[in-house]
């Protein structure tokens, strides 16, 4: 798997989510085209991430995000040796598939919050918020809990409440 890090090429998923943003027309689940997949109905979504995701999707997310390799395994809470042993498999189990499709939903509501700014959204998600009690929102989305109040810290700073 590549090692990535820094300022993200332009990606056609970024663009095109770029696009629907400032068009507003995002949807509740525009943020599976991160992984490459398209916005479906939430009965398609649970069954892919049930049967676990394609190896393929945390590779796509990767290149939208420009998350490194050890970045996003820490954020999917998996282990490196286990990573490389599902890019051989070519799957991922449904509980990973589950914390890739979490950490996809967080940083598409960031993108999303940063207009599309791929490099202000991973800054944001990896900078210390003292609304989250000095840590950052990309370690509080490794949980389901820690989710939510990303979620809902990003709500409010997109309706200009100050936290």
């Amino acid at each position: 798997m590549k090692e990535t890090t820094g300022h993200v090429a332009r990606s056609p998923d970024i663009e095109a989510r770029r696009e629907v943003t400032r068009a507003g027309r995002v949807g509740s689940y525009g943020y599976v085209s991160l992984l490459g997949l398209h916005p479906l109905d939430p009965i398609k979504i649970f069954k892919r991430v049930e049967k676990g995701l394609a190896f393929q999707a945390l590779e796509r997310f990767q290149k939208n995000t420009g998350l490194s390799t050890s970045e996003l395994a820490d954020v999917i809470v998996i282990k490196m040796r286990t990573l490389h042993r599902r890019k051989e498999q070519g799957r991922l189990e449904p509980e990973e598939s589950d914390r890739l499709m979490r950490v996809s939903r967080i940083f598409g509501m960031a993108l999303e919050l940063f207009e599309g700014n791929t490099d202000a959204a991973r800054h944001w998600l990896f900078t210390r918020q003292r609304a989250l009690g000095g840590e950052r929102p990309i370690i509080f989305a490794k949980t389901d809990l820690g989710a939510r109040e990303v979620e809902a810290l990003i709500d409010r700073l997109e309706h200009g409440v100050l936290t």
